[in-house]
């Protein structure tokens, strides 16, 4: 049995692959039902964020299923196997791990340490429990490594700055348009998590840089209303429906989408009436798949930009915090020495367990076999028998539960755990 990691990353993959092997949230139920349908899976948690779509499963064959995830991912996104193969990561057993904590703890964000992702790995685990795909051993990995990220931005400066895709797109949007966002109508298209922290980081901006009004465009025009309602109050925030997207964008300067949507959500010419204003219009586009149509950059008046410019925008917040995650990086291998050596007393603990079930199986057995050999030396006699068999059996096993116990957490102590496997029929 081991436990595999396979999916495409932004470090791997560019970004019109990347979007089109997100797995939203209305077809996650569908394929971890896929995954657990897998005779070959035992375990599975789906992990898809803006610029990271993976599997993690624990598997009986590694390959079959790393072939499997591939075509998987192939199909959701309508590209071939072989496309989607060229851009794929693939971990197994303790590099699954390695990387999972590295992930929660923002290491391997765009963004060094970036905050949503911990929520996002969370969230992750949490939909696979609900939909009864994950085991004890994915449960564990992930429990661990979502302590580990706490622990991380308990624990360092990791998460001071721009450290959310939220913040770093206005930084960004600010340093693209001329003036900033200073009395710029702003809107905001998604009130989702992505949206809700846009909202929340132009709100915490210093007065003289912030927007003149924000609207939220949200299908849900109530769930808008709410975003509208709790929003900080330096902001002069509306709540719109999804009806009024066209007539909100025509009059923004700014315009912020993070809907999770299948096709286009802005189309160039929705684009066209907003750009022919004095300043035109600045887009950042940072849904996965992208919610505007890439045509729209051809457009005078009209800026657009997405993740791969926010990736970019991001590498002087890397250089700036590399001491911090060096102190994530050190948090973050004590955490999984933590999770391993606890994970591997589980494993010992149960062959300890059948070992002491076997023998003591072979010990009841044999003295029920010879019960009438030992007739004669009265019941209370055998009664002593029985227990001085049970004694000496204790003290056999005792020295190999103590050194299996003590080597826990060792390459050692697994190769005795698996000679005990072999040599008992475990």
């Amino acid at each position: 049995m081991s436990v595999v990691a396979v999916g495409i990353e932004h470090q791997q993959a560019p970004l019109d692959v990347l979007e089109r092997v997100t797995i939203g949230d209305a077809d996650l139920a569908k394929t971890l039902a896929t995954l657990r349908s897998w005779e070959n899976v035992q375990e599975a948690v789906v992990l898809s964020t803006c610029l990271r779509t993976e599997v993690y499963a624990v598997v009986d064959r590694f390959h079959d299923a790393v072939v499997d995830v591939c075509e998987l991912l192939a199909a959701h996104a309508g590209l071939s196997a072989d496309d989607v193969s060229a851009h794929t990561s693939v971990r197994f057993d303790d590099d699954v791990a390695d990387h999972l904590f590295a992930v929660a703890a923002g290491l391997e964000s765009a963004v060094l340490g970036e905050t949503e992702v911990l929520g996002q790995v969370r969230r992750a685990w949490e939909r696979a429990r609900e939909e009864r795909a994950v085991g004890p051993v994915l449960s564990d990995l992930f429990r661990s490594a979502v302590q580990a990220g706490k622990r991380v931005r308990a624990g360092t400066g990791i998460a001071r700055g721009t450290t959310s895709f939220s913040f770093a797109a206005i930084e960004l949007a600010a340093q693209r348009r001329a003036g900033g966002l200073a009395d710029a109508a702003v809107a905001v298209v998604g009130a989702g998590e992505m949206g809700t922290g846009i909202v929340h980081a132009l709100g915490r901006l210093p007065e003289g840089r912030r927007p003149a009004s924000v609207v939220v465009v949200n299908r849900s025009r109530g769930r808008a209303r709410q975003l509208a309602d709790t929003a900080p109050t330096a902001l002069d925030v509306h709540a719109v429906g999804v009806e009024d997207l066209a007539g909100t964008v025509a009059t923004s300067d700014v315009v912020f989408t993070a809907v999770e949507a299948s096709g286009h959500l802005l189309a160039a010419s929705t684009l066209a009436p907003a750009a022919a204003q004095p300043g035109g219009l600045l887009v950042v586009d940072l849904g996965m798949p992208r919610n505007v149509d890439p045509a729209a950059a051809s457009i005078d008046g009209v800026r657009l930009l997405d993740m791969d410019d926010l990736r970019s925008a991001v590498t002087r917040a890397v250089d700036e915090r590399r001491g911090e995650a060096d102190r994530a990086g050190e948090i973050v291998a004590e955490e999984l020495v933590r999770y391993r050596v606890a994970s591997r007393a589980r494993g010992a603990a149960p062959v300890v367990s059948a070992l002491r079930a076997r023998l003591e199986e072979v010990r009841a057995h044999e003295l029920a076999h010879h019960r009438s050999q030992l007739s004669g030396i009265g019941p209370g006699a055998f009664e002593a028998v029985d227990e001085v068999t049970r004694a000496v059996l204790a003290k056999v096993l005792h020295e190999p539960t103590v050194v299996l116990r003590e080597t826990s957490g060792t390459s050692k102590g697994e190769r005795l755990v698996e000679a005990l496997r072999a040599l008992f029929d475990l």
